[in-house]
């Protein structure tokens, strides 16, 4: 069987020692995240990260700090044999932000019908960030290298 191959890419997002998680409302069970997103035919991953990460969180300011690495994941979606290839990024916002705040994704990659509901927050890196989902957290120990 043939496997199918898709390109993400992660966005740890900071500003100052803040890493900016969340979670979605209505399926806690997703646990804590970060911005994820599949890359779009014809789009570069540069290019894919700073438009999921904008999508995902409603924040416009933001810029690539660093491109950090990437990895594979293989698991099975749909029945399929599928390799993800997943694209981690530092990126940095220049702007204020509250604390907490709630923004819709309105074109969920995944295809689940929109919007989703997500409360965005911050939290102190390296000293209190949750356990994140999904692997997510494989390259926070880049981050330090940087800042």
């Amino acid at each position: 069987m043939p496997v199918n191959i898709q390109r993400k890419v992660l966005a740890y997002i900071t500003s100052g020692s803040r890493l900016l998680v969340f979670r979605h409302i209505q399926h806690p069970e997703a646990g804590i995240q970060v911005p994820v997103g599949t890359v779009e035919p014809g789009e570069s991953l540069d290019e894919a990260v700073l438009r999921e990460a904008r999508e995902e969180s409603g924040l416009q300011n933001l810029q690539i700090r660093a491109y950090l690495g990437a990895d594979d994941l293989s698991v099975v979606l749909s029945g399929k044999p599928t390799q993800i290839q997943r694209h981690f990024y530092h990126l940095i916002l220049d702007a204020e932000t509250p604390e907490r705040w709630i923004h819709y994704e309105e074109n969920p990659s995944d295809g689940s019908p929109a919007p989703i509901e997500f409360e965005f927050y911050w939290v102190c890196f390296p000293a209190h960030v949750p356990q994140l989902s999904g692997y997510q957290g494989a390259f926070l120990g880049q981050l330090s290298n940087s800042t």
